[in-house]
């Protein structure tokens, strides 16, 4: 696996090695033993999976602490942008964004390190998977409007199909203190 560190500090993507011939191709979407050699996450406790069609937007979401999640994420079928926040207050990229392009025919994957807002915009019907690190909790769900013009987001779809619970989030500097409280 080969990784590729960003601008913002514990948010990385991954680029496994992939054996392809006649029959198709196979790869490690995950090894404990390398993923501690890295020095990323080894212990994931929830394996979430999601289709969306072209033009979906879903986001920006976060756990709030004792239920942060660190999310492995990747696209099975198709291709999104993936969006990572940093909105942890101590951190000299509070606030800011990192956008992957995540597709399935590169088979690369990003690590969402606890204390980021996620989403992504699938830029054609796919299939999305993610491991977390801690549980769903409902009372620690929260997120951020996802073309907030604070953040800037550039989602790369016209006209989105986003939900109504994505559509009331609060912007960020709403949220701000309440994301200061909570880390």
């Amino acid at each position: 696996m080969q990784i590729r560190e960003t601008s913002i500090s514990g948010l990385v993507e991954i680029f496994p090695r992939v054996f392809e011939d006649e029959r198709g191709f196979f790869f490690e979407s995950y090894n404990e033993q390398l993923f501690k050699k890295l020095n990323l996450p080894t212990n994931f406790v929830q394996d979430n999976q999601s289709f969306s069609k072209k033009g979906v937007v879903r986001g920006l979401h976060f756990q709030k602490a004792p239920f942060s999640q660190g999310k492995l994420v990747r696209v099975i079928s198709g291709r999104v942008l993936d969006v990572a926040v940093d909105i942890r207050p101590d951190s000299p990229t509070f606030g800011q964004h990192e956008i992957f392009e995540l597709r399935s025919d590169t088979h690369n994957i990003a690590y969402i390190p606890e204390g980021f807002a996620h989403g992504f915009a699938a830029l054609e019907d796919t299939i999305f998977s993610y491991k977390c690190t801690n549980v769903y909790n409902k009372e620690s769900e929260s997120g951020i409007l996802w073309n907030d013009p604070d953040l800037g987001i550039n989602w790369g779809v016209e006209n989105p199909i986003v939900s109504e619970k994505d559509v009331i989030l609060p912007d960020f500097k709403t949220i701000i203190a309440e994301i200061k409280a909570s880390y």
